[in-house]
């Protein structure tokens, strides 16, 4: 039996880099067509936006590491 019940890696890295990718566009749009569209956001949206984009770099990383490479190799 599986170490970690019934976990499909490559699912899992799939899709957690996908929102992680997504996030990251997101923010970065937000970031950059906001204050195109909308003139000055207010502060809490630039935060928003910035944090989305760390976000998403953190999340697409970690998703690859962990469930593409550690877990699969401590099986």
């Amino acid at each position: 039996m599986a170490r970690y019940g019934d976990l499909n890696y490559g699912w899992l890295t799939k899709h957690g880099f996908g929102l992680g990718v997504a996030l990251f566009v997101l923010g970065a749009l937000g970031s950059i067509a906001g204050p195109a569209l909308f003139g000055s956001l207010p502060g809490w949206e630039a935060t928003l936006f910035t944090d989305s984009e760390v976000a998403g770099i953190v999340i697409a990383f970690l998703s690859v590491m962990v469930f593409g490479i550690v877990l699969p190799l401590t099986e």
